[in-house]
């Protein structure tokens, strides 16, 4: 999910639990991940490395017989925290005794988490816990998925977020399917901020409440047309707050940070020496100098082969497709079954979308894009063809440029066949054994088409 709690501004629901987390603690206004799908983003945070550094940078890869393993000099931050006495777990929502969800991208040893639960800690003993809740995952896809986290906010709050509260971004139409999945999505941020308030309750239960240091971030953006799998902001920008010993209640940093910098902090919190190869950075040292840009990569997810690179400053957002000869919206199961992609390529079908709505509907993309947040916070006019912007387009050209070989961008040769036939192997013979005929038949479709824009070059 993106940032759509009170405390971010969001009017539509209330969000007390997170707000009172960053009331009493650090809020991040521009928090950004470095990947918006979840196996790349969660590859990234838990080394405190950049996925296109350490070749985890495709989605749900390394799952066949071709395996990714972490460069010799990469420890995973759990590894780190069990060598210094910590108890490690990660916990699924709810508690049901089994590892909450990892989905790295390569090679790990399980016994890095001591168990799935940080109650099961010595007495004493210092524990570094990840809770995994489900977000906006619990709104489903469709109208089943809807409804159910609506009954969910009710029988919770009393009542559910009304559509009529529900307003857009600007870019998607307002077709009923549309607004129903918002106001879904909203009551999921609901059901999530009261989960973080049982966690707190828990630790308050415990009597370790004071000296727990509390992080709440989200995995990515929101799942939409134009959010997750893309390099938006609906995509990258996510809530980010810190609670808990040595953090100045009411801080309100509005500073550009990545979503890898809390592997630096929480080592530091814990007085863990941080690796000397990790790019995290402590965002809360007394000696940090912030950034001056952010960067992000999106690649292959599941089926769908695809390369985009891009840097944001405090004003200006510019992507590179490395791929602009094909559409926006290749292909991709995953996105293509969800009721809110359907509505929208019936509205796009039908000719009721203005120019902005239409933007993901191109069948070829702008090698580059360049977006004046501050007057264009959307992202809705390119401005690389723009004569009164070329100083700037050289300039974050530059700073891609200079991003991707200072940390080896491994993005930057394309996937071996042999690693998406494994990958892709995998991914088919699991839908055999539990997805519809009809979802497995797109998925083939989906992966013969990636092959024949493969052999054109494309």
């Amino acid at each position: 999910m993106s940032a759509n709690f009170s405390c971010y501004g969001e009017t539509a629901i209330e969000t007390p639990n997170v707000d009172a987390l960053a009331k009493g603690g650090v809020q991040f206004n521009h928090a950004y991940v470095t990947a918006p799908v979840c196996s790349t983003c969660r590859s990234a945070f838990i080394t405190g490395m950049y996925q296109t550094t350490i070749g985890a940078h495709h989605h749900r890869s390394g799952r066949g017989t071709e395996k990714i393993h972490l460069p010799a000099n990469v420890t995973m931050v759990p590894k780190l925290f069990q060598d210094a006495g910590y108890h490690t777990s990660i916990t699924g929502w709810p508690i049901n005794g089994r590892l909450g969800k990892t989905d790295y991208n390569f090679e790990w040893d399980k016994s890095i988490y001591d168990s799935a639960d940080w109650s099961d800690r010595k007495s004493g003993q210092p524990f570094f816990a990840q809770i995994q809740t489900q977000g906006g995952k619990l709104r489903g896809k469709d109208t089943k998925g809807w409804n159910k986290v609506s009954e969910s906010a009710r029988s919770r709050f009393g009542h559910s977020t009304s559509i009529d509260s529900v307003v857009l971004p600007p870019y998607y139409p307002n077709h009923p399917d549309i607004l129903r999945d918002w106001a879904a999505y909203l009551d999921s941020v609901r059901m999530t901020d009261a989960m973080v308030g049982e966690v707190v309750a828990t630790l308050e239960e415990q009597g370790v409440r004071d000296n727990t240091l509390i992080l709440f971030m989200t995995d990515h953006g929101i799942s939409h047309g134009r959010g997750k799998q893309f390099l938006y902001d609906e995509g990258l920008h996510v809530p980010l707050v810190i609670n808990g010993p040595g953090i100045k209640p009411s801080t309100v940093r509005d500073d550009l940070v990545e979503h890898i910098d809390i592997a630096a902090l929480s080592l530091a919190a814990a007085g863990i020496a941080i690796p000397e190869s990790m790019q995290s950075r402590n965002i809360l040292a007394a000696d940090y100098q912030p950034r001056d840009g952010v960067f992000a990569a999106r690649d292959r997810c599941d089926e769908t082969v695809d390369h985009i690179r891009s840097v944001r400053t405090d004003r200006f957002k510019y992507i590179r497709n490395f791929l602009p000869n094909r559409p926006y919206l290749q292909p991709c199961a995953y996105k293509d079954a969800k009721a809110i992609l359907i509505a929208l390529r019936e509205c796009h079908e039908a000719g009721s979308l203005d120019e902005k709505q239409s933007l993901l509907f191109q069948d070829k993309r702008p090698k580059e894009e360049l977006y004046d947040l501050v007057s264009d916070p959307h992202e809705l006019h390119n401005l690389a063809n723009d004569p009164d912007h070329q100083s700037t387009l050289v300039q974050m050209r530059a700073k891609l440029n200079q991003w991707m070989e200072e940390t080896n961008d491994q993005g930057r040769t394309p996937e071996p066949e042999t690693q998406y036939e494994s990958d892709m192997k995998v991914y088919l013979d699991t839908l055999r054994r539990r997805a519809t005929p009809e979802h497995l038949q797109t998925v083939e479709s989906n992966i013969r088409w990636m092959r024949e824009q493969a052999a054109k070059g494309n």
